[in-house]
């Protein structure tokens, strides 16, 4: 029982005090979950946060979801995404209570301007830490530089491109080097 309450109140600590949504949340996530709890390894967290990018929801919803089933089964996926939602959804519904007059508040408006700017930090962050505990191998390489160089030119020159395009051309890519990858795999066996 007291494995449940601390997934609760851990993914509500999460919740509670990471603004910026999932990715910014990511950082937060590894860093209890897998350096202070170790209730899960590192690359079960970069496997994590590749599989709750590819599904429906929240990416920080969807690592709260498995890290609570890994530890606790279907109860503790329960509190971890329950702890994960209830902090935001409370301050949310207090927010709307009072939006118009809340954002009129002028350190209110320069409070979230700081947000948006350790945000953009905390993501960073999260994957300048994914980066460096990635595998070092040479078509990983290509892809992250690649993927680089593909988002800045969509900022700089403000291409507007769909991003079910964006997703749809990745996973081409990805199937493209998996079926060469297999194909040379199996002329290495016939030898």
């Amino acid at each position: 029982m007291p494995l449940l309450f601390e997934l609760f109140f851990t993914f509500a600590k999460v919740g509670l005090f990471t603004f910026g949504g999932g990715y910014a949340m990511l950082s937060l996530i590894e860093n209890i979950c897998v350096e202070k709890k170790k209730w899960i390894t590192h690359d079960e967290m970069m496997n994590i946060t590749v599989i709750a990018e590819s599904t429906p929801g929240p990416i920080a919803i969807n690592c709260a979801t498995y890290v609570g089933y890994k530890q606790g089964k279907m109860i503790g996926a329960v509190l971890a995404t329950l702890g994960m939602v209830l902090p935001s959804f409370i301050i949310i519904y207090v927010i709307s209570r009072f939006l118009d007059r809340f954002l009129e508040i002028n350190w209110v408006a320069s409070a979230f301007q700081g947000i948006k700017m350790a945000v953009g930090i905390l993501i960073i962050d999260a994957a300048v830490k994914m980066l460096r505990k990635m595998k070092k191998k040479p078509m990983q390489i290509i892809i992250v530089v690649c993927s680089t160089v593909a988002m800045i030119i969509i900022s700089v020159f403000s291409l507007h491109i769909s991003s079910m395009i964006l997703m749809a051309v990745a996973a081409i890519i990805g199937i493209t080097v998996f079926m060469i990858k297999e194909k040379a795999g199996k002329e290495m066996s016939k030898r």
